[in-house]
């Protein structure tokens, strides 16, 4: 075990809890957490202002749009306009949570925001829009010393027909059309499970928050997460937050209180019991902890998003015979992930075999999904032959 024994994580865009299993929630949540605290109260957009759409967007839809054209063939034109005026990459894994608003003038967001605008829009449309929470794999990425975990949402429209659309980011389902901003998710057709509004933005204010809390803004990060749990007390995801603001805050019983709740909301918030692990071993609780991080250890074996986490710890902390192990590890459960192969390259960079690093950097370009990773392995592949010439010259 190793990166998120000592790592905290942050749910980023992290899903939990189906809509249709809210209301058979009875727990009393602990709300004097967000009642009695010592921060400043800082603004946060209000739930209305998430979804709005301004003047000069509704206008540019009635124009591309006639009231007699807004049937489920429009959100292809929709999906359509998306792609041509934003960033082809559409990247879900994008640090940026905007309002729908804010989305429609800036695409380069991540699949939260760009979900809210698609629904916005279907909705203005006369469509019906229902949010669904993709059940991937548990998937990491290390910001500013965290361990981010990332999850997956995707939104259904429907119709009172069905009409045949080809475009690349919907997919028919039933009597509807699902619109998806992640390419992995299309091509797996991972589960899903509907998800309501108010979770939906429960989520936005969570990813503020997890976003100011990795600037050391605590005073916005607190009032984002409690906004998170007005918006929905049944929202695992802002309790195991909080726990980690009041963790760095040196607020260790407000910590535990939030963990707790979180892990009772769902037993399967892995991330808050990593969370309440490293909380017990920073109280003197060490066998605790060690019997949380084995039992979760053990439930992460079969995901190699999980192994990548450890290979990039491994990594950070120049243990790079450990990082190939991890790597090697995630490549035999999923082939298909560029991630592993990026890993392997940098760690042979590092151990001085140039050859093996240009030959795994090579196979992480050919499967990247998204522009901006293929774009990115592509300068490293450049820099690999400017080095590789310079040494042929002299």
């Amino acid at each position: 075990m190793a990166a998120l024994k000592y790592t905290c994580v942050i749910s980023l865009c992290y899903f939990l809890i189906a809509c249709s299993t809210i209301e058979k929630l009875t727990f009393n949540a602990p709300m004097q957490l967000i009642e009695q605290h010592n921060y400043d109260t800082i603004y946060v957009e209000q739930p209305k202002d998430i979804f709005a759409l301004d003047e000069h967007v509704k206008t540019q839809i009635d124009n591309a749009f006639p009231t007699d054209q807004r049937d489920l063939a429009a959100t292809r034109q929709l999906l359509n306009f998306l792609l041509a005026n934003g960033d082809a990459s559409l990247s879900y894994q994008s640090d940026a949570t905007l309002t729908a608003n804010q989305t429609y003038y800036d695409l380069n967001a991540n699949c939260l925001s760009l979900s809210i605008l698609a629904y916005s829009l279907a909705e203005y449309l006369g469509l019906t829009g229902q949010f669904q929470r993709v059940h991937i794999p548990e998937y990491w990425a290390l910001n500013n010393g965290f361990n981010l975990l990332t999850g997956h949402i995707n939104l259904r429209v429907k119709a009172s027909t069905q009409q045949k659309v080809s475009q690349q980011i919907i997919y028919n389902r039933e009597n509807s059309l699902v619109i998806d901003f992640d390419p992995n998710s299309r091509q797996q057709q991972f589960d899903t499970s509907f998800i309501s509004k108010a979770r939906v933005t429960a989520m936005f204010y969570n990813n503020k928050g997890a976003a100011a809390m990795l600037q050391d803004d605590y005073d916005s990060a607190f009032n984002y997460f409690k906004a998170a749990i007005t918006s929905d007390r049944y929202y695992s995801g802002a309790w195991g937050n909080l726990g980690v603001l009041f963790r760095l805050d040196e607020q260790f019983q407000h910590a535990e209180t939030a963990y707790h709740f979180a892990i009772t909301v769902d037993e399967n918030n892995h991330t808050a019991l990593g969370n309440l692990a490293l909380l017990y071993n920073l109280t003197d609780r060490a066998e605790q902890a060690k019997a949380i991080l084995a039992m979760l250890d053990r439930k992460r074996q079969d995901n190699p998003y999980y192994h990548i986490s450890l290979g990039n710890d491994a990594y950070s902390t120049m243990h790079y015979q450990d990082a190939l192990k991890h790597y090697k590890k995630a490549k035999k459960l999923d082939p298909v992930l560029h991630d592993a192969d990026f890993g392997l390259a940098r760690t042979y960079y590092q151990l001085g075999d140039l050859k093996l690093a240009h030959r795994y950097l090579i196979r992480a370009h050919s499967k990247a999904d998204f522009e901006h990773d293929k774009q990115r392995y592509q300068q490293k592949l450049q820099l690999f032959r400017n080095t590789r010439d310079h040494v042929a010259k002299n």
